[in-house]
């Protein structure tokens, strides 16, 4: 399954909570509905109680739609929800220590910003990897936006499926599609949108379109 991990998976919903806010979980619910195919609990702020909690909820919503979920940055917490996956940073565990807390069976992707980060990544074999953020986005303030080129360049020399992230939204998915990506992750696109499930579906229509 891992293998084919993005096969017939094209778009990846990341939240980004600051605070517990009860309407994640209808808008969640209705981009899943729309046609997202994975989602990941990410936060920055929220204690670990409160990422429990929500995560408990978000991961019955996934399922019930036969969707993935994974948990952002926090492998005891992925271990505690049997999430089906963990995804993270160049700044959190490295793979082989996250596999010792969450398993072997658990999906680990893994953030990279740069070549080098994406190459020295697929060294430590995690199951996917994150190229980004594509364009700038507040969700990374940090990073500075890498561009297209990157997407090409991972294309060539990275085996691994990996997921483009940041700034990603339907008046620019067509070309992120057709610079080499298969799987797009949302932040602002979906969770800002009036309509989270037009919103997906819209998105992932022009993916599939492109990626065909």
């Amino acid at each position: 399954m891992k293998k084919n991990l993005f096969a017939n998976r094209h778009l990846y919903l990341v939240t980004n909570l600051k605070k517990h806010d009860p309407s994640i979980f209808k808008k969640a619910d209705s981009a899943l509905k729309g046609g997202a195919d994975i989602l990941q609990l990410r936060s920055k702020t929220l204690l670990d109680g409160a990422f429990l909690e929500i995560g408990e909820k978000l991961k019955k919503i996934a399922h019930s739609r036969r969707k993935l979920f994974i948990v952002n940055d926090r492998p005891h917490i992925a271990k505690l929800l049997k999430a089906d996956g963990l995804h993270l940073g160049q700044d959190d565990l490295p793979i082989k220590e996250a596999r010792k807390i969450v398993g072997s069976r658990m999906i680990i992707g893994k953030s990279t910003h740069s070549l080098k980060q994406a190459v020295a990544a697929e060294k430590e074999e995690p199951d996917y990897i994150g190229v980004g953020p594509i364009y700038a986005t507040p969700t990374k303030p940090n990073y500075k936006y890498v561009g297209l080129e990157l997407i090409r360049q991972v294309s060539k020399k990275v085996k691994l499926p990996f997921v483009a992230i940041g700034g990603i939204d339907s008046n620019n998915v067509a070309e992120v599609v057709r610079s080499g990506a298969r799987c797009v992750a949302l932040v602002r696109a979906i969770f800002d949108a009036k309509n989270p499930e037009k919103s997906s579906r819209i998105i992932k229509n022009i993916i599939k379109h492109e990626a065909d």
